[in-house]
């Protein structure tokens, strides 16, 4: 009689579906923005479903985003939501080891007609290619999921003694299970880093700008050279950008267009080349997040280069009923401010150039709304594609409506830059120093003040424009110990600063900047 020998059996194990389902997500979100970077006119899922999360999330939650993660508020959301998607796929996994495989189907089609519907809701896509796309990458994952689990896959307590044979041993389908899942995991993550790379690529470096860098740069009466002190003109890459945009607009300066319409009696439309064509004129000025804290960081002053929008406004004939000034992005994003704005003299311009460049993309290329003296979001429209006239009633900016004031001047302030919050200084005399704005009225002095001593008044920097910060500078003294630097600024209208401190929302924050450093031999 001849003795039986132990034979396998495998099946598949929870974390083999687990893992499938996952992977599965993870090459559908990728090949999604492969092919976003790919197609012109396909937008990027992932962040199609962001732009719908941004414009429905409470202000509360919005404005603690901003707060706790500054400018990468946007990288967190995305990462947060390719995380939960993940987390989804992995609970679809381990239903499918209980229930089997075909729940898959119709959880995957589901998931990819809501990321179809946010695709879809966006701008400047072409719907046939993006049904395609949502298409293919729903397929994609599917095929992807049943390809991983039709290898058989056990683990050691998968052993069966006597059961029939498959012919399949354990460890080798183990092994052709965790080959195909990495490269799987490798093409899902290459696919969605290179389409994100391909994503943020901008046909900018076509443009070119005849009368850009004509104004002259910062003399040294400009400003002071401190280390540590935020230049005078802040450089494109470091410049703040505080938007609602998940992804920065990818625009063809061949196909775009201005539009002036609305309550006028000669609606225009204009190219970039006619723009650009124009009589450009440039100008130092200093723009401001309302949601900037006291001595926070989301202000900036650089040259801006564009049309005077009042030049184009007088060409188009606003009527008598015309109140407000509406910019329109691409992505439908709007801010709006009183026509008043546009003669008063402040001279605010149609921007198509940065710091003598084209405009990053991620500052507004082809073209944005430069509006000295108001907070960016009654003014700053980036991407801009139409400026409508309307009543100042017929209209809310994008934030007024999220508890945001409808009109939005920027508030005169001061902030230190050095020394840092926190630094250890040697006894003694210590330079402070920082920056000031009050664009339109200027800044008359900056005074700072140890503990609550006497205000010392501070050395200004010449200022570039009455539109422009200035840099200030003291020497002060601190013996050894803990101390306390605040800071103000007057106005050239002769208005000091207020100290009553109060949050960004719903007109900015205001308040004296303050920091603690400790003086140590």
């Amino acid at each position: 009689m001849e003795t039986a020998h132990p034979t396998t059996r495998t099946t598949r194990s929870r974390g083999a579906y687990i893992t499938a389902a996952v992977l599965a997500a993870g090459i559908t979100l990728g090949i999604g923005e492969l092919l976003a970077g790919l197609v012109e006119r396909v937008p990027s899922t992932l962040s199609s479903i962001g732009a719908i999360v941004v414009d429905n999330v409470p202000t509360s939650i919005e404005q603690w985003a901003i707060d706790t993660f500054g400018t990468g508020d946007k990288a967190v959301l995305l990462i947060g939501m390719i995380l939960t998607t993940l987390l989804i796929a992995a609970a679809v996994g381990n239903w499918m080891y209980r229930s089997g495989v075909v729940v898959a189907a119709p959880i995957f089609v589901g998931f990819g007609a809501v990321g179809l519907a946010a695709s879809l809701n966006q701008t400047l896509i072409s719907v046939p290619m993006t049904i395609l796309a949502a298409v293919l990458t729903t397929g994609t994952g599917l095929y992807v999921l049943y390809w991983l689990l039709s290898t058989p896959t056990g683990s050691l307590t998968d052993t069966v003694v006597g059961a029939p044979t498959d012919g399949v041993p354990a460890d080798l389908s183990r092994r052709q299970f965790v080959g195909r899942a990495a490269g799987v995991g490798a093409v899902a993550a290459t696919s969605g880093l290179l389409g994100r790379r391909l994503l943020t690529a901008t046909p900018r470096s076509t443009v070119t700008l005849p009368a850009a860098g004509t104004l002259p740069g910062p003399a040294p009466e400009n400003f002071f050279p401190i280390d540590g002190l935020k230049e005078v003109v802040v450089p494109n890459d470091a410049f703040y950008r505080i938007d609602t945009a998940l992804l920065v607009p990818r625009v063809s300066v061949d196909s775009w267009k201005l539009r002036i319409d609305g309550l006028v009696d000669n609606p225009l439309e204009f190219t970039f080349d006619d723009l650009a064509e124009r009589d450009l004129v440039e100008e130092y000025i200093t723009i401001a997040c309302v949601s900037n804290p006291v001595g926070g960081s989301y202000v900036g002053n650089a040259k801006w280069t564009g049309v005077l929008l009042s030049e184009l406004l007088t060409e188009a004939r606003p009527t008598d009923e015309a109140e407000q000034v509406v910019g329109w992005s691409v992505d439908r994003w709007a801010s709006g401010f009183p026509i008043e704005a546009v003669f008063d003299g402040r001279e605010p311009l149609v921007a198509i150039a940065m710091n003598d460049e084209p405009l990053p993309a991620r500052h507004g290329f082809p073209a944005r709304l430069i509006v000295p003296g108001l907070y960016g979001y009654v003014s700053a429209t980036k991407w801009l594609e139409r400026i409508e006239l309307t009543t100042w009633d017929g209209f809310d900016s994008y934030w007024v409506p999220r508890g945001w004031d409808k009109e939005g001047p920027i508030q005169t302030a001061s902030r230190i830059d050095v020394p840092r919050r926190g630094e250890r200084v040697q006894p003694g005399e210590v330079v402070a120093a920082g920056v000031a704005w009050a664009p339109l009225k200027g800044i008359a002095s900056v005074e700072i003040q140890v503990d609550e001593g006497e205000w010392i008044e501070a050395e200004l920097s010449e200022p570039l424009s009455a539109k422009a910060w200035v840099q200030w500078r003291a020497a002060v003294s601190v013996p050894e110990g803990d101390h306390t630097l605040r800071v103000r600024a007057t106005d050239g209208t002769g208005e000091v600063q207020t100290p009553v401190e109060r949050d960004s929302l719903p007109s900015a924050a205001t308040g004296h900047h303050t920091i603690d450093i400790k003086a140590r031999a």
